[in-house]
């Protein structure tokens, strides 16, 4: 499923109100909707001149909602779903972010990953070999997807206050009208 207008990408990061991306999420966790909110907020904090950056961490898991329990695809589907709205960056560095995880995982084996993201690692393919983290070392948006996976594992604060949706707005719709040419080739 297309997000085709920023409304119906609205209704479906409100439906991620009490959704959690995993089983067993219990009370010390934060939902879809609220965690979205603080991966973008903690990127409007410290990249705020990047706006596809910011849209990137309020969508990178719109794939668990779309289709529950999908830990190994969810990046892609939630990539495919904003592709056309948002363009080629947003939907590539969502679709990086979980083997931006694998790379962390890989350099930097003494990070602590979150409980829920560790019990999802090995279905999603384990650390990086040395020749994959090499490879995606190499891809242009590595640096960013890294930044969006460290917000992504930050931003699951119970009670931190990241603002409404509803201020996202504005931000989607630019992010949008700059990619209003939906029908053009990537360059990537």
């Amino acid at each position: 499923m297309a997000a085709n207008s920023v409304d119906e990408l609205m209704d479906l990061l409100h439906a991620c109100r009490g959704v959690r991306d995993f089983p067993g999420g219990g009370a010390d966790s934060v939902d879809l909707h609220e965690h979205a909110l603080q991966t973008a907020a903690l990127l409007r904090r410290r990249h705020p001149a990047d706006k596809e950056l910011q849209i990137a961490g309020l969508v990178h898991d719109l794939g668990h909602l779309l289709l529950p329990g999908d830990d190994e695809g969810h990046a892609d589907r939630a990539a495919d779903a904003v592709r056309p709205l948002l363009g080629h960056r947003v939907a590539r560095l969502v679709q990086l972010h979980v083997p931006a995880k694998r790379y962390l995982a890989a350099m930097e084996p003494w990070h602590t990953l979150p409980e829920h993201s560790a019990r999802t690692l090995l279905r999603q393919g384990g650390p990086m070999t040395r020749a994959e983290a090499e490879a995606f070392a190499l891809d242009p948006m590595a640096e960013d997807a890294v930044r969006l996976r460290r917000a992504d594992e930050e931003g699951r604060a119970v009670g931190l206050d990241a603002g409404i949706l509803d201020d996202w707005r504005p931000v989607l719709e630019s992010v949008a009208a700059g990619h209003h040419h939906v029908g053009a080739r990537s360059p990537y």
